[in-house]
């Protein structure tokens, strides 16, 4: 049974430095790869340096920032192996009461950036003739969470998003996959998770039993970001413990 990843010689770049990303990019680092993150919080990107990983400060929502943030990560690393998009903000709120700045800002974090950033790093894939994107998704892509309207949209957009891009670029050996959690203790749960009687709610619909961790997303992004998954495009592979079972 496999139980490290090698890395050595892989340039990645994940967007994003929060619980799951900061993760996947630890990993990835641990495993070999040089990682540069982009994010748009300094802190996060200084505390991350510690790990030998190179952080970028960047608004990720217009399609120039976005551009300009994976030309200067792909210049620092001397090419593009690895794309991972980890970008994600929530506001829990019911349709009739999420106010149209709601809706823009979370179109423009979550799903525009996922274009954007996508695009740029399959500009350099595809003519090189190999690359992983490997996309965070969502179960609220698939179920209809209640107060999660603009989220769910927005995830259920990246699935389609990377589908799309999977069947263009798979001629190319450049494979384009998601990883879909369900419920896990990040920065963007917190609060919520804090909730009286929250947690064991969400728990109980969960077969495993427990919410996730970051750490339990990375195996699922260094397997679809490895060789080894070279013939695994357009899939959303979901890491949730049963949630999307029941």
């Amino acid at each position: 049974m496999r139980t490290t990843w090698d890395f050595a010689g892989t340039r990645a770049l994940v967007a994003g430095a929060g619980g799951i990303g900061t993760a996947v990019a630890r990993a990835l680092a641990g495993a070999g790869a040089a990682v540069v993150v982009l994010d748009v919080d300094k802190d996060r990107l200084d505390a991350i340096a510690q790990d030998g990983v190179h952080g970028i400060a960047a608004d990720l929502t217009s399609a120039g920032a976005c551009r300009a943030a994976v030309g200067e990560a792909v210049e620092l690393l001397g090419g593009l192996d690895v794309f991972v998009h980890a970008v994600g903000v929530n506001d829990r709120r019911p349709v009739l009461e999420t106010p149209d700045e709601v809706w823009e800002r979370l179109v423009a974090v979550n799903l525009s950036s996922a274009f954007w950033l996508g695009r740029a790093a399959g500009a350099v894939m595809v003519p090189n003739g190999c690359g992983r994107v490997v996309y965070l998704s969502s179960v609220s892509g698939l179920l209809a969470h209640k107060e999660h309207a603009p989220y769910a949209a927005t995830k259920g957009g990246v699935n389609q998003l990377m589908r799309v891009m999977a069947r263009e670029w798979a001629a190319a050996g450049v494979t384009v996959n998601a990883v879909a959690p369900g419920y896990t203790e990040t920065e963007l749960t917190r609060d919520y998770l804090a909730k009286p009687g929250m947690r064991a709610s969400l728990e109980s619909l969960v077969p495993a039993g427990r919410l996730g961790r970051p750490e339990d997303l990375t195996g699922p992004v260094l397997f679809l970001a490895s060789a080894e998954s070279a013939f695994v495009t357009g899939q959303v592979l979901y890491a949730d413990g049963g949630r999307t079972l029941v």
